[in-house]
């Protein structure tokens, strides 16, 4: 078993690590293994995060450029923080939305739509590292965990990983939420 501050620092240090052309090809097979075991035909919201590069994560742009192109009428979301609330909003975007930086460095759409989290379908959730039973290590700001709090019971909620879980993780607490699926560029891990 291993703390989320210990998992914190390793898994930053290993994507660091990954040059740019090795996390392009691992952000591609996560993406198609996310259209290749997902149905997202029947669903009408997808949240998804927008990757903030200067971390080297997951390029989520390869699954939303596709989702517009591929299933012009399923609408996805992203987040924009809210900082004096310590929340996030679930703000509507697609082709033509313009993308701007926040104080953190994340690009967030700047305008569109706000759309509660209690009719999101699925949620792409980012990680640092994640366990056997679906526990994740984000940043430690618990944004996210906030967030999932308000989506439905049924909301699908899918962590993206460049690498594999860990065995678990020492320190989980009620506030934690667990992921449903989590997508690597070589399995899928369902919980």
């Amino acid at each position: 078993m291993t703390s989320k501050a210990e998992l914190r620092t390793e898994y930053r240090k290993r994507r660091n690590e990954l040059s740019l052309a090795v996390a392009g090809e691992y952000s591609r097979r996560i993406a198609n293994g996310l259209f290749a075991n997902v149905d997202l035909r029947k669903l009408s919201t997808l949240h998804t995060f927008i990757r903030i590069r200067r971390f080297n994560e997951i390029d989520t742009s390869m699954i939303y450029f596709r989702l517009w192109r591929d299933l012009p009428k399923l609408r996805t979301v992203a987040p924009r923080t809210d900082l004096g609330r310590q929340a996030m909003e679930n703000i509507e975007f697609g082709p033509t939305t313009e993308l701007i930086e926040s104080a953190f460095g994340i690009r967030e759409p700047r305008m569109g739509a706000v759309v509660p989290s209690d009719v999101l379908d699925v949620v792409l959730v980012p990680l640092l590292a994640f366990d056997e039973n679906g526990h994740r290590v984000g940043y430690g700001g618990g944004f996210y965990d906030r967030f999932l709090a308000e989506c439905r019971r049924d909301c699908l909620k899918i962590g993206l990983s460049y690498f594999e879980p860990t065995d678990e993780i020492s320190d989980i607490n009620e506030n934690d939420i667990r992921l449903d699926l989590v997508i690597t560029p070589n399995a899928v891990f369902n919980f």
